[in-house]
């Protein structure tokens, strides 16, 4: 069965003031009426055989993930609830044991735009053969500009038996210019998506070997969880116990497997894709008006151009700018020149209880090469 493990956490720093920690970005409605948690439980969905989603988020995320769910009818499999944020491979962990060891299981960080759906449906076909076969897939982004705030996987020789799928070669760090404009006039090098398939026993034969800790933790914790608390008396809802996860180490899938294991692959996903990691990254994948601003709310603009407006419930007026970010979010207004969007992240937050921690993964160069031979499967 392929389960789809929706990462529905953080800690509400990338997109201040909108995010914030009791509110973080999977559930901001960003582009329309859905949010980007919903729009990825939509994905999921139109996935052929998929089940419903495993959720994976923080206890205090549960209520408005839950009221979101509803909005759109749609129901969980199993809900995992955070006490604190672990990152990404405790995260998935929780879910790979309370699944079936054969279970296909699909990770998708809540908080991706992705634009082109037959490619989506594409990569996951191709991604869930390899799967099936004992490999841990990732997706890579095919690049439409030198990006230097993401890191790159680099891909290397076709899977043979699988069509489309290729060995990874290495990860590559966030480039400087002149790397990421070899990379994209290469075709060697893809956006590293942050999203990944594997067999549920496949990754933690993996963690099992390179953090026994972590799996043995998280096991515990599972097994000293609540289960069946909240309003879904036919889904499973498991609270992990708080002491025991405390002690957990932190890490990402990329970190803790992808960039060990001999298993490793990557397909390429051919679809336009943005994790709005910026407010930067945001008006570069909305609609833009004749000067080339986004504008939301009762915002009033005069002389300005290639900016991000953003109004509340009171009027903001902006003369005489271009190139800047300015969201007013009622306890908060930022104001930024587009190129220092990245900058938001570091602020300080009263509330650091977000489950999950970054939703993107962490990057860095691999630290074991691909074999040259097929691996032991």
């Amino acid at each position: 069965m392929l389960v789809p493990v929706i990462l529905a956490g953080g800690l509400g720093t990338r997109l201040w003031p909108a995010s914030r920690p009791e509110f973080p970005k999977p559930l901001l409605r960003l582009t329309g009426k859905r949010s980007l948690l919903q729009e990825t439980v939509v994905r999921a969905a139109a996935i052929p055989g998929a089940s419903p989603p495993v959720i994976v988020c923080g206890t205090t995320h549960y209520p408005p993930v839950t009221d979101q769910l509803d909005e759109i009818g749609r129901s969980i499999h199993i809900a995992i609830l955070e006490p604190a944020g672990r990152s990404t491979a405790p995260a998935v962990a929780a879910a790979a044991l309370v699944a079936d060891e054969d279970d296909i299981l699909f990770v998708m960080p809540a908080d991706h735009m992705i634009d082109g759906m037959d490619a989506f449906l594409g990569a996951v076909r191709t991604a869930g053969d390899a799967a099936r076969a004992g490999w841990l897939v990732t997706f890579g982004v095919t690049p439409d500009r030198p990006e230097t705030g993401y890191g790159y996987i680099e891909r290397g020789d076709a899977i043979e038996k699988y069509p489309g799928a290729f060995r990874i070669a290495s990860f590559r760090e966030k480039p400087d210019l002149a790397t990421a404009r070899r990379y994209v006039d290469g075709s060697l090098h893809w956006w590293n998506s942050g999203m990944f398939m594997f067999r549920a026993g496949a990754y933690l034969e993996e963690l099992r070997d390179s953090h026994p800790d972590m799996v043995r933790l998280v096991d515990a914790s599972l097994a000293g969880s609540t289960e069946q608390i909240g309003s879904l008396p036919d889904q499973g809802v498991y609270q992990l116990d708080p002491a025991t996860f405390a002690s957990c180490p932190a890490g990402s899938i990329d970190r803790a497997v992808m960039e060990r294991t001999r298993r490793g692959a990557v397909v390429p996903l051919r679809a336009r894709w943005n994790d709005v990691g910026s407010w930067a990254a945001l008006w570069d994948t909305a609609n833009k008006d004749g000067s080339g601003n986004v504008v939301t709310g009762p915002a009033h603009l005069q002389n300005v151009s290639s900016s991000y407006v953003t109004a509340g419930d009171r009027p903001v007026v902006v003369i005489g700018l271009a190139n800047v970010v300015v969201v007013d979010a009622g306890e908060a207004v930022l104001v930024a020149g587009m190129d220092q969007a990245q900058q938001v992240k570091p602020l300080p937050e009263t509330d650091q209880s977000g489950s999950v921690g970054p939703t993107t993964a962490e990057r860095r160069p691999c630290r074991d090469p691909q074999p040259d031979g097929p691996p032991s499967i």
